[in-house]
């Protein structure tokens, strides 16, 4: 069974076993016991075992006196929470989670004498978030009733858990995964095994893609967080995110990714990161990372305020916005609201000369049939590459527009200063920050989140999991503002499209080539929910998927 359809349903277990206690061990722990099992806590060192009993216990207890559970629960909880020194003591488990170091060798003895212990119809779960579920099972003598329980750090507080089906887990084994998850209140996702699984895998490009434009200097790392921040609504920007996580952590798992994919390029792992290590820079932990973390210092350079950027007076000029793309009919309402006379450039004699030609087309025919000062898109290319030494001026935003607090744009060394001038007033009219990069398609959010896409029709068309679960996954596991895929019908699919296909063939990498499943929709007309259909269907109604991610990032994003 592939992981896009769902198994039979199975009542939660009874007693449940956690192996380790480490921070993760201990609040899967604090959620068995949570959800009404009897749940015994192993950990061979016990200092160890004794700290993971505490931290689980003290869990329950505030989560009683934040109002999460009623104190009686929190009680009973702990009642049913017992520390085990000794593995044999694992032997009454319906299901054991283990949560041990990531390292196979480790698994591999932890399960082999596990198998020993339990009951010859216990499921064991493993907690990997790097290695395949697969290469864990192959050290059990039972790897049928090996599967993958991947918790989300804090596990108390992260609402999602990811089920992965190895080569040979059963389904009576991913059924009770599957109950026990959503025994402990967690949104559970199916995924099939392989590199990162779905949601860490879906979301290399957040990272990759940003380092990416680092090494090219297209902006600089406090503006590329911004750009990410406050134009994509993320919660943290990706060197941020990488300062959290740990910049070691996160080049192991670009390594682990690249040779796990036989050098698959959109998974290499970047020479930058690399340098930051070989220096000992590894983020929030060693006090310096791509930030400077001091006592007292505010590392996160202060945004402007996103919400009340000046407006000055439009005093009606007229704007003509080319193009049928989603980004176009959002500009040409913003405009109209801001006080813009607006014109979509198929009238023959306007009553008036543009104040700016803004080009949103998704081909090349709006450029060769209009003259004046010119804004360019840069959906299908570079400015560059568009506007090879003309006057004309970039930029790029993602739809939502009226979500977004700022607007990315470049010039060239021949850019009029007149449509820099018009520019910049034309946003901050529409209430945008405007930020200056350098060129490429897409710039940098855009670059970003099309990769992003593509990375998620790449799994969604191997079959890594549905189009459901891998935004549900992005928004409750990575606290993304929206999953890739729905964001990508609401920006048009033939938007996104264009940029990764811009991308491939202005660098001419294979890192860059479009997922078969993106193009396909594209060729089928299914280009969004402006059409009725994309990823998803809105013909019968707004597609079901989560669109909030939880209010504080995750440690373990990335990872």
């Amino acid at each position: 069974m592939s992981a896009a359809q769902s198994p039979p349903a199975h009542a939660p277990v009874a007693v449940i076993g956690v192996l380790g206690a480490g921070t993760m061990g201990s609040g899967i722990a604090q959620l068995a016991a949570r959800a009404g099992a009897r749940t015994l806590l192993y950990d061979p060192v016990v200092e160890a075992l004794e700290r993971g009993l505490q931290r689980a216990r003290k869990g329950l207890d505030i989560e009683a006196q934040k109002g999460r559970i009623e104190e009686q629960r929190a009680q009973e909880a702990k009642s049913a929470l017992q520390g085990v020194d000794e593995l044999a003591a694992l032997a009454p488990c319906e299901l054991v989670i283990e949560a041990a170091p990531e390292r196979l060798e480790i698994k591999h003895a932890l399960l082999a004498e596990l198998c020993a212990v339990v009951a010859p119809d216990c499921v064991i779960a493993t907690n990997t978030s790097s290695i395949p579920v697969s290469a864990v099972a192959a050290g059990a003598s039972c790897p049928e009733r090996v599967v993958g329980m991947h918790f989300f750090n804090p596990a108390p507080l992260m609402r999602l858990v990811e089920v992965i089906a190895g080569l040979r887990s059963e389904e009576r084994a991913l059924a009770i995964a599957e109950a026990t998850g959503r025994a402990m209140g967690k949104s559970v996702i199916r995924a099939a095994d392989g590199p990162g699984f779905l949601v860490n895998r879906c979301n290399r490009p957040f990272g990759l893609e940003a380092l990416r434009l680092l090494a090219e200097q297209l902006s600089d790392i406090a503006t590329i967080d911004r750009i990410v921040r406050q134009g994509g609504g993320f919660p943290m920007g990706p060197f941020e995110l990488s300062d959290l996580v740990g910049v070691d952590t996160g080049l192991d798992v670009a390594r682990s990714f690249y040779e796990l994919s036989f050098g698959e390029p959109r998974w290499r792992p970047s020479p930058i990161a690399a340098r930051y290590v070989a220096a000992g820079l590894h983020g929030r932990k060693s006090g310096q990372g791509y930030f400077t973390y001091a006592p007292g210092v505010e590392h996160r350079p202060e945004d402007p305020d996103p919400l009340t950027p000046e407006r000055p007076e439009v005093g009606g000029g007229m704007l003509s916005i080319l193009g049928e793309s989603v980004l176009a009919a959002e500009l040409r309402s913003a405009a109209r609201n801001a006080g813009y006379k607006v014109t979509d450039g198929n009238e023959r004699t306007p009553e008036e000369l543009p104040a700016l030609i803004v080009d949103c087309a998704t081909s090349g025919e709006a450029m060769e049939h209009h003259s004046g000062p010119r804004l360019l898109a840069l959906t299908r290319g570079s400015l560059a590459s568009l506007d090879p030494a003309g006057s004309s001026v970039g930029f790029h935003a993602l739809p939502p527009f009226d979500r977004c607090a700022l607007v990315e744009c470049t010039r060239g060394p021949e850019s009029s200063p007149t449509v820099v001038a018009r520019t910049e007033r034309l946003f901050r009219a529409l209430g945008k920050h405007v930020v200056w990069v350098g060129d490429a398609p897409g710039l940098v959010l855009g670059r970003i989140v099309c990769q992003l896409v593509n990375e998620a029709a790449f799994a969604l068309g191997e079959g890594v999991g549905t189009a459901k679960d891998i935004d549900t996954g992005m928004v409750l596991g990575l606290n993304h503002p929206r999953g890739p895929l729905e964001w990508a019908d609401m920006i048009g699919l033939d938007h996104v499209l264009a940029v990764i296909e811009a991308l491939q063939r202005e660098y001419g990498e294979e890192r860059y080539r479009p997922a078969p499943a993106l193009r396909r929709n594209v060729l089928a007309g299914r280009l969004g929910a402006h059409r009725g259909a994309g990823f998803f269907d809105y013909r019968s109604g707004p597609s079901e998927v989560v669109r909030t991610g939880a209010s504080e990032p995750p440690p373990e994003r990335g990872a």
